[in-house]
C-alpha cells in the first residue's frame, strides 16, 4: 500500500492513477488491477443509488461504502470522500475523518478552499486529498470553470494555500489544460487531473464511466475502456431465455 508520503515521492517521476470503486467486489477488481489509489467518492450518489445529486448521501452511506471498499482492497490506498456538509467546521471535519480512519481508509479527501480544515486534520496525522476547480458538491453548474483570468488566478492561489497547509494531493476537476499545468508546477503536492489536463501528476476517473457499467453518455473528460453493460446485458438476456425455455 502506497502511503501519503510514498505518493508525494512519485512527484514529478511517474503519474499516479486513482479511479473510483464503492463495493467489495469492484474494490478487489481495482486492486488486481494494481491501481496507485482508490477514491471512494461521494460520486456513489449518482453512480450506485440513483439521485441526482451528491448532496443526496450523508456519512452513514459514505462509511458502509468505504469500509467494504477498503475490505475488498486491503493493501491499496483508499480515499474516503467527506460528503456535503461533514466538515463545515474544523471541529466537524475532524470528528467525521476519523471515522473515515476507523473503517480503514489511509486519507480522506474535502471539496473547496478548507485551509483551516486541511491544518487540523494534519495536526491530527490525518492525511487529506484537497479537491479544487469544479465542486460537485456546490456548484450550481457544471461548465468548466478557471476559464477567465481571475478565476484562474484565485484557483492557483488556494491551490499554493492548500498545498502549504499540508494536503498531500488534489483533484483538480473541469479546469484548462493550462491551469493544471500551471498549478501543477506551483505546489509539492500531487495533482490528481479529473478533466484537468495531461500536465497534472495524475489521473482519476469514475469506475462506471471507465468500464461502462450503468451505459449511456459519460462526461466530456472521461474515457470508457470497455463495456461491461453491454456484456452484462448479454449475459442476462441468455439467462431469461435459459429460464423460459425450462433448461434448469
Amino acid at each position: 500500500m502506497l502511503s501519503a508520503t510514498q505518493i508525494l515521492e512519485c512527484k514529478g517521476k511517474r503519474k499516479i492513477a486513482q479511479i473510483t470503486a464503492y463495493d467489495y467486489g469492484f474494490a478487489k477488481i481495482a486492486e488486481a488491477a494494481h491501481a496507485d489509489q482508490i477514491l471512494v467518492g461521494d460520486s456513489l450518489a449518482n453512480t450506485m443509488l440513483g439521485y441526482k445529486s451528491t448532496q443526496s448521501v450523508g456519512m452513514n452511506e459514505m462509511l458502509i461504502f468505504t469500509a467494504a471498499v477498503c475490505r475488498g482492497a486491503p493493501n491499496t490506498h483508499v480515499i474516503g470522500d467527506m460528503p456535503y456538509r461533514s466538515y463545515e467546521t474544523p471541529e466537524l471535519a475532524l470528528e467525521n475523518a476519523k471515522k473515515f480512519i476507523d473503517v480503514g481508509a489511509s486519507s480522506v479527501k474535502i471539496e473547496g478552499y478548507k485551509p483551516e480544515v486541511v491544518e487540523i486534520l494534519r495536526k491530527n496525522n490525518i492525511d487529506v486529498c484537497a479537491h479544487l476547480g469544479l465542486l460537485p458538491q456546490t456548484a450550481t453548474s457544471l461548465k468548466q470553470v478557471g476559464k477567465t483570468e481571475e478565476e484562474a488566478e484565485r484557483i492557483l492561489k488556494e491551490a499554493i494555500e492548500m498545498d502549504q497547509c499540508g494536503a498531500y494531493a488534489m483533484v483538480l476537476e473541469h479546469i484548462p489544460e493550462s491551469l493544471g499545468e500551471r498549478i501543477t508546477k506551483a505546489v509539492k503536492l500531487i495533482t490528481i487531473g479529473i478533466g484537468g489536463g495531461s500536465h497534472t501528476d495524475g489521473h482519476v476517473t469514475v469506475l462506471q464511466d471507465a468500464i461502462g457499467i450503468n451505459g449511456g453518455k459519460i462526461p466530456p473528460f472521461a474515457t470508457k475502456f470497455c463495456s461491461v453493460f453491454d456484456v452484462a446485458k448479454k449475459g442476462i438476456e441468455d439467462y431469461v431465455k435459459f429460464v423460459h425455455e425450462e433448461n434448469f
